[in-house]
């Protein structure tokens, strides 16, 4: 998958555009201060986003894409810290005031994996954003992954995350605009959660 994400991104442009995720946007003013990890962040739109938080980590499993990211917390007057790992391996550290999650579609077993572990990275208070696609998406060709089992369900995520309080816990359709690749009516779950 390294090699996909790589090409990808190496792409002229930005494969998801440069401004964030609608969701992200929307939930930011209720985020808190503090150290900030987004997870397969791809070219950094989201992390550039979040820079005035306070330092923010980029994750993902492709350096090309990272590299891009750098750039762009540049023109925006910023520094971002980026780790190339694959988050099949990927220890999340911190403790975190906000980890992201943004269309992070992996095999269940890794989802299963990080997702047990963002409740202890977090620090007390400590905030989730996330938003992924549903099984209802597959087949639509507006986005995300062609195989459902690396869609996400509400119900699904409140039993991966424990120790989370789900503030925003929805699941509905709506349109997506983030880059070409991302262009459509979609069928997505929205999840803004704090550590107790």
């Amino acid at each position: 998958m390294k090699s996909f994400w790589d090409e990808r991104y190496g792409e002229d442009g930005f494969a998801y555009g440069d401004r964030p995720n609608d969701f992200l946007a929307e939930v930011k003013d209720r985020l808190p201060r503090g150290p900030v990890l987004c997870l397969a962040e791809g070219e950094g739109r989201n992390a550039v986003h979040l820079l005035d938080l306070g330092p923010v980590t980029a994750m993902d499993q492709s350096a090309v894409g990272l590299q891009k990211a750098e750039a762009l917390a540049r023109t925006r007057g910023g520094v971002l810290r980026t780790v190339a790992a694959d988050l099949a391996t990927f220890e999340l550290g911190g403790p975190w005031a906000v980890i992201t999650s943004i269309w992070a579609h992996v095999p269940p077993a890794i989802r299963r994996r990080v997702h047990a572990a963002i409740p202890e990275a977090l620090a007390p208070g400590g905030a989730l954003v996330l938003e992924a696609y549903t099984p209802a998406q597959v087949g639509r060709g507006t986005g995300g992954p062609p195989d459902p089992a690396l869609t996400m369900t509400l119900e699904g995520l409140r039993e991966e995350l424990p120790g989370l309080d789900f503030v925003i816990g929805r699941e509905l359709e709506r349109e997506v605009h983030e880059g070409k690749y991302h262009e459509g009516l979609s069928s997505v779950v929205q999840v803004l959660a704090f550590r107790r």
